[in-house]
């Protein structure tokens, strides 16, 4: 069953949706090489914490981490651990809270030292995918015309790989909610998009084949050719005319390190 939010309701997701961008760009000031991901879990978990929410991925169907958190040809679920970040380091970093009974889930790609043309690319592009799916996401659309706009533009026009095996899907009090919303398909096809409609769009897309594999921890998907992945997601409530991102990344502050990270200035109307 889809369950349609009110006006009310989209406010309080909004307000999981704040914090949880929040927390992502606490997350992106830390991130250099020497820096371990299950640091940047804790870090994760002990701001969503202080500001009177908690993770919503922590305990989910057994998931032990607050973040997944995902390197280089690690897609996504990955588990944060005690290996040192380096230079040329991929990391997806998808969270959520949640706060009011409301859930907050998003997700971001960042680069190290921004070495590799092609990886930049990768990186650009999946986000460029991102918001590309979020322009159909109007009323009087349907999913398929959110799936095609990404596979298109990053399949068809780029010749990257679309994992299939997983989805974005509908979000409010649960994390996972119907409908799904996959990252391929056909226009005019799937559910018709109505109004209150809440959904977490989030195209996975690999350097490589769009073929992966779960790894030993029966959670990481890993891209099966051992290339790069990358992951953007955002949760957007669909509205008549233009699409409502419930969630807005601050600009960074500068670092005092000099390391340049693609990805840390995070702006949506990029």
């Amino acid at each position: 069953m889809i369950y349609y939010k009110t006006d009310e309701e989209i406010e309080l997701l909004r307000k999981s949706n704040l914090l949880l961008s929040e927390t992502i760009s606490t997350l992106a000031k830390e991130i250099k090489p020497g820096i371990t991901t299950l640091y940047l879990d804790k870090l994760a978990e002990d701001y969503i914490k202080s500001h009177g929410a908690k993770p919503a991925f922590k305990g989910y169907k057994g998931f032990p981490f607050t973040c997944c958190i995902s390197v280089n040809d690690a897609v996504v679920h990955g588990f944060p651990n005690k290996v040192e970040l380096k230079e040329g380091d991929v990391i997806s970093i998808d969270t959520g809270v949640i706060m009011n009974g409301y859930v907050g889930d998003s997700a971001y790609t960042f680069y190290i030292n921004q070495g590799d043309e092609a990886i930049q690319k990768l990186l650009k592009v999946t986000k460029e995918s991102l918001y590309k799916g979020i322009e159909k996401a109007i009323v009087g659309n349907r999913i398929g015309d959110i799936s095609w706009a990404i596979q298109e533009f990053t399949e068809k026009q780029h010749g990257y790989g679309v994992v299939r095996a997983l989805t974005g899907h509908g979000i409010g009090k649960n994390l996972h909610e119907e409908p799904d919303v996959p990252n391929f398909g056909r226009r005019g096809n799937g559910l018709k998009l109505q109004k209150g409609l809440v959904i977490a769009i989030e195209p996975m897309i690999n350097m490589g084949t769009k073929e992966v594999y779960v790894g030993d921890d029966e959670w990481t998907i890993y891209t099966d050719d051992g290339k790069i992945s990358a992951h953007y997601e955002h949760s957007v409530a669909v509205q008549k005319g233009k699409a409502d991102i419930l969630l807005i990344f601050q600009k960074l502050k500068k670092r005092k390190e000099k390391i340049p990270i693609f990805g840390v200035i995070i702006n949506p109307n990029v």
